[in-house]
């Protein structure tokens, strides 16, 4: 296996000190929003063989991941991960440290994703253009697991609940959007007011927005999380449509699964987040990138749903898995107690093992919270000692 050297990303969203904590190194006063762990060719994580591995270059020398996974697949990943997903890593695994709310967004299936990375292909769109949509052809299911309290938004709350939420503001611009939550269907309510938010005058709307945010100051209770929203954002419509989502509190070692279709956003909190390896979003506001209403309105599911918390299932193993509906990655946690028995992870499947508390031991190497080791398909693994281990691999 290999320890893994990581990219942290400097998105102005992330917290400045939550990462440098769980590592244990001094904050830089910058933010520090994402660890990335795998072979995203964006960041890919680095490692050193020693001659005769991997693709050879010799003793000491660091590789990307991506570049020993890509000199052989099978060897790396297994024949049946290669099979199923093809030659490269189907995750990404991350530590998320969100100091601001990131943006309100949406991901396609994997039908739909298919389609529109073929349609703005054929139109000769460049991959990196800022009003580029699809970046890849691939969905993009992920699941969040919280190790500190975290907050987030996940799915459309009951239109009767969002009515007596807006209502409760007393702003006369938003009665329009209480009157549709009230008298429609549940799917032609969310549509219509979703669709109103987003194509409504910039300068009205942020005066909605504005008087929205004033009033959720001084109501606070269920109301405060969109000042706060607002504060970061000021006169973003995406202030009003986070009004019509859950809002979630996670609890250490709770999770939530953010499935195709579901608008969702995260507010605050450090997490361990593992996906499948694409770069496909469509964003609904709180950003200053490019919103494509059009398509954001065809791929969201217009449907309430009560907030889905997952908690670990235990096995006799020890082992405590977050189930989700996906095969591009597995989540899973070992907590470790003192004393206790080694446990065998070896499997034919490629794993990232990402020790978040203690000191647990993974073959010859020790791992402190922060760090993380890859460790390839049918190589044999055991882990010993005492702290908090996260295991990310694939369902074969």
């Amino acid at each position: 296996m290999d320890r893994l050297s990581n990219t942290v990303r400097p998105y102005a969203w992330g917290s400045t000190t939550a990462i440098p904590e769980l590592l244990g190194t001094a904050p830089t006063g910058e933010p520090q929003a994402e660890m990335w762990m795998g072979a995203h060719p964006g960041a890919p994580s680095r490692l050193t063989r020693p001659t005769g591995t991997g693709t050879g270059t010799g003793i000491g020398t660091e590789q990307a991941l991506s570049d020993i996974i890509a000199a052989d697949p099978e060897r790396e990943l297994g024949p049946a991960a290669v099979r199923a997903f093809g030659p490269r890593l189907p995750f990404l695994l991350k530590l998320l440290a969100a100091g601001a709310p990131l943006s309100l967004q949406v991901h396609p299936d994997l039908a739909q994703a298919r389609q529109g990375y073929a349609d703005e292909e054929s139109r000769g769109i460049p991959v990196d253009a800022p009003h580029r949509t699809y970046k890849d052809a691939n969905h993009k299911p992920e699941l969040v697991c919280a190790l500190t309290p975290f907050e987030g938004l996940c799915g459309f709350r009951r239109p009767a609940e969002t009515a007596a939420l807006m209502g409760a503001l007393g702003v006369d611009s938003l009665k329009p959007y209480v009157d549709l939550l009230r008298a429609h269907p549940e799917e032609a309510a969310l549509r219509e007011v979703l669709t109103a938010i987003l194509s409504a005058e910039p300068d009205a709307m942020a005066r909605t927005v504005e008087e929205a945010a004033e009033a959720a100051e001084r109501l606070g209770g269920a109301h405060a999380p969109y000042a706060q929203i607002a504060r970061h954002y000021p006169g973003d419509p995406g202030v009003i449509a986070a009004m019509l989502l859950n809002h979630v509190r996670l609890q250490p070692g709770e999770a939530m699964f953010l499935g195709a279709g579901v608008p969702h956003a995260y507010l605050d909190g450090l997490g361990v987040e593992v996906m499948a390896n694409s770069d496909n979003v469509l964003r609904c506001g709180l950003t200053p990138k490019h919103v494509d209403v059009p398509e954001l309105l065809r791929i969201v599911r217009f449907e309430a749903t009560d907030p889905d918390i997952l908690r670990p299932e235990a096995s006799p193993t020890g082992e405590e898995l977050y189930d989700t509906p996906v095969d591009e990655f597995r989540l899973s946690r070992y907590v470790l107690p003192t004393g206790g028995t080694p446990v065998d992870l070896t499997t034919a499947a490629p794993q990232i093992l990402l020790c978040t508390a203690g000191g647990p031991q993974t073959g010859e190497l020790t791992l402190a919270p922060g760090e993380a080791v890859f460790v390839p398909a049918d190589e044999t693994v055991e882990v010993t000692g005492t702290g908090t281990l996260f295991r990310a691999t694939v369902v074969i």
